[in-house]
């Protein structure tokens, strides 16, 4: 088990969890995620590592509540215990010096990304960030990303907070201008990835991706992640998250998101009621 031992609100129904965890913070890489599992009834969720601590045994999660097992796990406190921990899993990204890096980053994608800038600017990289929300109040990490950042921009569904529109406009015009870039990260919603990966190929620009596929097991024996990638089928839990954007079919991706949605749906309609007392 688990401890919960600091948690906090970024944004609207999105929790930061500090959780006790030595093994996993010790051996931890930027890119990686965790299982969780929180009653021996419940599912097993992929979270990614947004930091670690190796000195304190500690990692942090970012959780966004959109279904049973995230709207369960935002009722824990700190000194609450979750039931399974299982990690680091995944294969971390790969930490050299590129040069200029573009981390372009959507919604709750700012938080996994963080890490991956963190070290890729210790390693020497110049970063420059795009970092986009729904509205200006919905932001996490972008004061952590700020301090490793030479450069951010931003973008707002809402225009509430700088460019009205899409971050990926913001991408687009920063190219346009005669920027150069020698890496892009990009980790969001898939179809901001797929967005990205459009405009990097059209400069030429090597691009990783961190793809979100669904998830069970996390060993690579169910293959229910399997994703198509430079025509091979590749596990996300094993082999991935991170791949080569520009191999990636997004459109099978999107596609394969979507399955199970009606049970997602009704998994979370029923734990709704049981919460308020209807069942």
């Amino acid at each position: 088990m688990a401890e919960i031992i600091a948690k906090r609100r970024l944004a609207p129904q999105i929790t930061l969890y500090e959780i006790s965890a030595a093994r996993i913070a010790q051996n931890a890489r930027p890119g990686q995620f965790v299982i969780l599992r929180l009653s021996e009834q419940g599912e097993r969720i992929p979270l990614t590592i947004a930091d670690f601590d190796r000195e304190r045994g500690v990692i942090t999660i970012v959780v966004q509540e959109v279904g049973k097992t995230t709207m369960e796990l935002a009722r824990y406190e700190p000194g609450d215990h979750i039931l399974d921990l299982l990690g680091p899993c995944g294969t971390g990204i790969e930490i050299k010096q590129y040069g200029r890096v573009a981390c372009v980053c959507g919604g709750l994608g700012a938080a996994p990304i963080y890490p991956k800038a963190k070290a890729l600017r210790a390693a020497g990289n110049e970063i420059i960030t795009f970092i986009g929300a729904q509205t200006a109040e919905r932001f996490v990490f972008s004061e952590e990303l700020a301090a490793v950042s030479s450069e951010m921009h931003y973008a707002t569904d809402d225009g509430s907070y700088g460019h009205h529109g899409f971050v990926t406009d913001v991408l687009r015009k920063y190219l346009e201008s005669g920027r150069t870039v020698d890496k892009a990260i990009a980790v969001g919603p898939v179809p901001m990835m797929k967005a990205v990966c459009e405009i990097t190929k059209q400069f030429d620009i090597p691009t990783t991706v961190s793809l979100n596929a669904i998830m069970v097991d996390g060993t690579g024996m169910c293959g229910g992640c399997r994703v198509t990638v430079v025509g091979e089928i590749k596990f996300s839990c094993i082999d991935g998250p991170s791949f080569d954007g520009h191999q990636v079919d997004f459109d099978e991706l999107t596609m394969r998101q979507r399955f199970y949605r009606q049970q997602e749906q009704e998994s979370m309609q029923r734990h709704v009621c049981r919460l308020g007392g209807i069942e």
